[in-house]
């Protein structure tokens, strides 16, 4: 069926719906099962055994199975059989790794799956998006995405921005009465269709859905198109740049081995085998693997605290924030508004908190019945839906008898402009007996420039400037005491008023006094920030007055001289806002471009800006800050489609606690990080060290990557869930431009690397004098040489396992960060003494590894050996600590 040449009426028979019931929740159900979920077809999923070979795809471990196979050639079975093992077991941990990450960002993108508001048994409900089947009545409203392709049946000055489909950036306006015969209409002029991921930017409507997923136009244009390329984020390629300059670094210390062990006249093969085990065991290339683990449950983490990260890079971005750019309704209150007072001309009413009153004053009532019929929220038996500022105005109108049902009978909506953040205002126009009225609702000092009259004890007469000053008393007076200031205004007409001649000439009613109560725990966050190195800064719609008083309640601003207004902003060059932008904390009556204006002063001094939205026209803030945060109550599609990260309770403190989150997520990749490079070190040093001086090498090929399995992958992990350090938020910001190694991390890595390197040799060289032989000895038997290598490498394993613990802080020792705080890490490291434990214990094991058990004696002195980088570092970290109480 072509549904754009049919009336609504039979595209609503077609589709066997009736409109103001909706689909019943069996046929939704039986609907669902025929047409599935509502979803473009994304790139086919990889299964276990593709990213089983694609841990394969490394010419290491190519040069490696090569090895096994000549091993198993020359008759080395055992060897060739370890080497096979360990590539396997590699690659089973790197598909487990990518498996994690996979579904944890799964999760984090089911988090963020648009919502939609469908009519089903009669209600209207709000629902996933991908839930929604053919024959389903949706309700749009502005800011919303288009959750499926539409019919249309209702529309009220509806605008839809299609520039998904069609590639034009101006807004399409609707209409859902047109009709088209012309089964050739290009897409772009059905007025009477709205299609799947475009955009409401104006008004509000209801359609048929007669098209989901990929039977949609959005779903034509994606067939055989991936729905989205994973990148890596910037740290995860910094790292991977990291690991090729190590890499070569590696290589080329392996083929010096080999050349110096040519000239030594060294077993060759051997050597070959050492040099790539070395290779493949001092070459990250699980960092980038790591890196995305740790960002994903981090992510994860984040979310259970109400905060939403939809770009894993955000989390990067989110430990350099240092000032934070918050709406004040509902993110630095409770939105939770309630009218206190009424001020029609030299009328101050007090609204009663309890109860109801009557409204005796002509103009008071008419003032009430403005500002209920003006709304587009509902209020039934004390259930309410939509905005707390319009539900604050039909709970005064419920108090005074005046409620929004009762109202509109006889009082019926024939027109209206909705409204608009840079109007701030909204009309409706409604029967008044024979004729229409007019009601207008907004910002006061908005109602003043369209209004040339004023309803004064009942009679019309001219607005002077002495009435206006009056009214701009009372407003001051109420802003003072923090509270949100609303105007209402109207006119009487004849006939019915084009939107764009609505606001023109009208008569001011008065004004509206109301109260959104600060949350209590925001103080204690905005300390927080501050004393985290972190300004935090309203941006709001609201009166100079009254965003002024919440402010310095909260202890964002402490005087009057630290506001701005959106006009002043207008007045200045935006080369002179930029000079004295850090002089404010508050930002009142501001328009979506004025945002923009703020975040860019802010980033021209080099800042990292956090940036709230919830409206429409947020977008653009959102998104040139470097951090966007919409609001997931109050937000629209738009400004959560714009965001770097969602806020599910709207809450300013929430912010604070993800840029914890986020700091201490860098920080223990950086931890991760370096244990991983100290320990690859290591092995360089112990390896390279012994073939310079002629020495025997302490470790073999099987040993290298024995070793390197047990420490690179589940302490590093642990490491990377680490609870993180309970000061971070007592240090300033990390600055974006900051090397990965500043602050001592190189340092950390070196140091731990040359202690790990040189404590296996020692204990190599321990295992030989036991014996009577020393390093440069010849002819040593194989079993002493055995007995030495056995010591070397449990001593390289557990002193590994035992540094990890010491990277959980490079300031704070072990006991202070709490030695069992981290039961992962505890856990990884008992894993890997255990396995080592094993491997030198059971006997085909310890054979094929060329290994033998250790006395209790030897288990004693390894475990002291290992002990020795994690008590070293302890030791310079009592001394840092110490030196900086002195300073």
């Amino acid at each position: 069926m072509i549904w754009f040449s049919s009336d609504a009426e039979r595209a609503l028979k077609e589709l066997d719906v009736d409109r103001t019931h909706g689909l019943s929740a069996e046929q939704a159900n039986s609907r669902l099962e025929q047409y599935g979920e509502n979803k473009l077809k994304g790139k086919p999923k990889k299964n276990v055994l593709v990213l089983f070979f694609a841990q394969l795809k490394d010419m290491l471990i190519y040069v490696l199975l090569g090895a096994a196979v000549i091993t198993l050639l020359i008759g080395e079975y055992t060897d060739s059989i370890i080497i096979l093992l360990v590539v396997i077991l590699n690659a089973v941990i790197g598909v487990f790794q990518e498996y994690k990450a996979e579904k944890a960002i799964e999760a984090l993108q089911k988090m963020t799956t648009p919502k939609a508001l469908v009519r089903r048994d009669g209600e209207v409900i709000e629902i996933d998006s991908k839930m929604i089947v053919p024959g389903d009545i949706v309700v749009l409203d502005a800011g919303r995405y288009i959750p499926a392709d539409l019919r249309l049946i209702e529309s009220v000055n509806l605008q839809i921005e299609e520039s998904a489909l069609t590639g034009e950036s101006v807004p399409s306006e609707k209409n859902a009465a047109r009709v088209f015969e012309d089964p050739k209409t290009p897409l772009g002029d059905l007025a009477n269709m709205a299609f799947m991921s475009t955009l409401v930017t104006y008004g509000r409507a209801e359609g048929v859905v007669v098209g989901t997923g990929m039977n949609t136009e959005i779903g034509k244009i994606a067939k055989g198109l991936e729905e989205h390329q994973t990148d890596m984020t910037p740290l995860q390629k910094r790292l991977a740049e990291l690991g090729k300059v190590l890499g070569y670094i590696a290589i080329a210390i392996c083929a010096l081995i080999f050349i110096v062990a040519l000239i030594q006249k060294r077993d060759l093969f051997e050597m070959f085998l050492t040099a790539i085990s070395l290779a493949v065991a001092a070459i990250p290339e699980g960092l980038p693997a790591i890196v995305a683990i740790v960002l994903a449950l981090g992510v994860t983490r984040m979310s259970r605290i109400n905060a939403i990260v939809k770009r894993l890079p955000a989390v990067e971005t989110l430990g350099s924030v240092n000032i934070i750019c918050s709406d004040k309704t509902g993110t630095l209150t409770q939105n939770k508004m309630t009218v206190l007072h009424l001020y029609t001309q030299r009328n101050f009413l007090d609204v009663p908190s309890e109860g109801t009153a009557t409204a005796t004053e002509g103009t008071q009532k008419k003032l009430i019945q403005t500002l209920v019929l003006c709304t587009d929220a509902t209020l039934v038996d004390g259930e309410s839906t939509g905005d707390p500022t319009e539900i604050a105005l039909l709970e005064l109108g419920e108090k005074y008898h005046s409620s929004k049902k009762t109202l509109e009978d006889g009082h019926e909506r024939v027109a209206e402009k909705p409204f608009d953040s840079d109007r701030k205002l909204m009309s409706t126009l409604n029967k008044e007996g024979s004729h229409y009225r007019l009601h207008t609702k907004g910002a006061f000092d908005s109602i003043l420039k369209i209004a040339t009259h004023a309803l004064v004890e009942g009679k019309k007469i001219p607005l002077t400037d002495e009435i206006k000053a009056d009214y701009l008393g009372a407003a001051k007076e109420m802003s003072d005491q923090a509270l949100r200031v609303l105007g209402a205004a109207y006119k009487d007409t004849d006939e019915i008023i084009d939107p764009d001649d609505m606001e023109k000439d009208l008569i001011v009613l008065g004004l509206v006094g109301m109260i959104d109560p600060p949350r209590l725990e925001v103080k204690d966050a905005i300390h927080e920030a501050k004393r985290a190195g972190i300004r935090p800064v309203m941006i709001t719609g609201d009166h100079q007055h009254t965003a002024a008083a919440i402010a310095m309640e909260l202890g964002m601003a402490t005087s009057l001289e630290q506001t701005i207004s959106g006009s002043e902003i207008d007045a200045l060059p935006d080369e002179e806002l930029s000079a004295k932008i850090d002089q404010y904390r508050v930002f009142s009556r501001v328009s979506p471009e004025h945002k923009v204006k703020i975040v860019k002063a802010f980033q021209s001094h080099g800042n990292i800006v956090s940036m709230t939205g919830d409206g429409v026209n947020d977008a653009p803030s959102l998104k040139n800050a470097d951090i966007g945060v919409a609001m997931g109550i109050t937000g629209t599609d738009v400004s959560k489609g714009a965001s770097d990260m969602i806020l599910t309770d709207d809450n300013f403190t929430t912010i604070v606690s993800a840029i914890e989150e986020g700091r201490n997520i860098y920080n223990n990749i950086k931890k991760a990080v370096v244990f991983l490079l100290s320990c690859n070190l290591g092995e360089i040093v112990a390896i390279l060290a012994s073939v310079l001086f002629y020495w025997p090498v302490p470790l073999l090929p099987t040993q290298i990557l024995w070793i390197n399995l047990i420490t690179d992958t589940f302490p590093a992990i642990a490491l990377g869930v680490d609870p993180g350090d309970k000061d971070v938020m007592k240090r300033p910001p990390r600055n974006p431009k900051e090397s990965f190694f500043a602050g001592g991390a190189a340092t950390r890595a070196i140091i731990g690397g040359l202690l790990i390197g040189i404590l296996t040799l020692t204990a190599f060289y321990f295992g030989l004098s036991e014996h009577g032989y020393q390093l440069g000895s010849k002819l040593i038997p194989q079993d002493v040489l055995t007995y030495a290598e056995t010591m070397a490498f449990v001593v390289l394993a557990v002193s590994q396992l035992f540094y990890a613990l010491s990277m959980r802080s490079a300031t704070h020792t072990i006991f202070r960060v709490g030695l069992f705080s981290n039961k992962y890490l505890i856990g990884a490291i008992l894993l890997g003494i255990i396995l080592q434990f094993i491997v030198i214990s059971v006997p085909f094991l310890a054979s094929a590894f060329h290994v033998q058990m250790l006395s209790l004696r030897d288990w004693m002195i390894v475990i002291g050996f290992g002990l020795v980088p994690l008590v070293v570092n302890e030791i310079i970290k009592g001394g840092f600590r110490m030196r900086s109480r002195e300073e």
